[in-house]
């Protein structure tokens, strides 16, 4: 018998080795792929240092949140916020009139230099996209460069009660601008699915297709869904992951799409780092407001996204954090692909404080509502340079 079982053993673990499965106490299971390991996280210096510059000089922006990034033509650098602070006036704190509009631009040009663009005027700015209905603003999706034109999703929203989250969705649409015209847009068109999903909170291009992300659902526990559109135009028609394939609108003109993924935050990302290995970064959902920014690897641009991997804890987070104030608060953390390579994801988070009112947290000191970018150091080979540098 003790023969007959060791032949037993060793057909079995050579099976194991045959069909890629690790033999263990008897037991056969399922290896998953090996995906890439965190080996450091820091914040990037010259771009924080950067952008505070520009912030503290008193000549346009001073703050803001969403911060999109796309690479636009002659080495030039878009970052698109959505609630963003203007200043006329350098200085160490906010004044209290400092002018707010819900979106604007920030671009960098070939040596470094950067300018604000909005709407309205010098002596008094606005929004530079502004829906027709004055009780409703936009705040921006996931700004991309594509066919030739800057494609910003749009989700529109309105104010449904006094508290600091009291807010209400009202659509998506996509905004076009010319590049060498970024103060108005071409066009504005909405994305007509009525399930209340912010579709753009992701744009990744593709050879054949683009991929639109969406988030349906508000407070902890956000679900994230996957359409696309043929080509490069977001305003084609789209396709919904449903789960096993893409499947057009229903005949009732709702969308298709089940969630691929869920508690995640209101912006996030989702792009290759390594062929079949994508990175969805996320700030951690469920209750609370969270200083972890995890990472979920999957195989496919839809998935399935495995379980959270710590990628970075926001020091600026809480009554033990760099401000040392219980109201202070990270949000929405995503990758910047142009600024990356298969071992150095950049991300950027943002910062804000419950205590929003005239003389408080975000007037008392600015740097508090200004992104925060770092770079993530994964192991495996490596690559070539980004795209773009980070840094000028």
């Amino acid at each position: 018998m003790g023969r007959r079982w060791l032949r037993v053993a060793v057909v079995l673990v050579v099976v194991a080795a045959l069909v890629g499965m690790p033999w263990a106490a008897g037991t056969l299971s399922p290896v998953g792929p090996v995906w890439p390991r965190v080996l450091s996280a820091q914040p990037l210096g010259c771009l924080n240092a950067a952008i505070d510059r520009f912030g503290n000089a008193g000549a346009g922006w001073s703050g803001g949140d969403s911060t999109w990034t796309t690479a636009l033509p002659d080495e030039r650098e878009l970052f698109a916020f959505s609630d963003t602070f203007l200043s006329s006036a350098a200085g160490a704190q906010r004044s209290a009139d400092a002018p707010f509009v819900h979106n604007s631009f920030v671009v960098r040009d070939a040596r470094g230099g950067l300018r604000t663009v909005v709407g309205g005027t010098p002596g008094a700015p606005a929004s530079l996209l502004s829906p027709t209905d004055a009780d409703s603003w936009y705040w921006l999706g996931a700004a991309t460069y594509l066919g030739g034109s800057l494609q910003v999703p749009l989700g529109k929203w309105r104010t449904t009660g006094p508290g600091p989250f009291d807010w209400g969705f009202r659509g998506s649409s996509v905004a076009r601008f010319d590049p060498d015209d970024l103060s108005r847009p071409t066009s504005i068109t909405p994305l007509h699915d009525t399930r209340g999903i912010q579709w753009g909170q992701w744009v990744a291009p593709a050879r054949d297709h683009t991929y639109l992300y969406g988030v349906e659902g508000a407070g902890a526990h956000k679900r994230l869904h996957v359409a696309r559109v043929d080509g490069a135009d977001l305003r084609a028609p789209l396709s919904y992951f449903d789960g096993t394939g893409w499947r057009p609108a229903g005949p009732d003109g709702r969308g298709t799409s089940v969630p691929v993924a869920q508690d995640v935050s209101a912006e996030l990302s989702v792009h290759a780092v390594r062929p079949g290995v994508y990175l969805l970064v996320t700030t951690e959902g469920g209750p609370g407001l969270s200083d972890r920014i995890v990472g979920r690897y999957g195989s496919s641009p839809t998935g399935p996204f495995g379980a959270p991997r710590l990628l970075y804890r926001t020091p600026e987070t809480g009554a033990s954090g760099r401000y040392r104030d219980p109201d202070v608060y990270t949000y929405n953390a995503h990758a910047h692909p142009e600024f990356s390579t298969s071992n150095e994801v950049v991300v950027s988070y943002n910062v804000n404080s419950l205590d929003t009112a005239v003389g408080g947290d975000v007037y008392r000191d600015p740097t508090i509502y200004r992104p925060r970018f770092i770079t993530v150091r994964l192991d495996g080979p490596r690559s070539g340079p980004p795209e773009r540098p980070a840094c000028r």
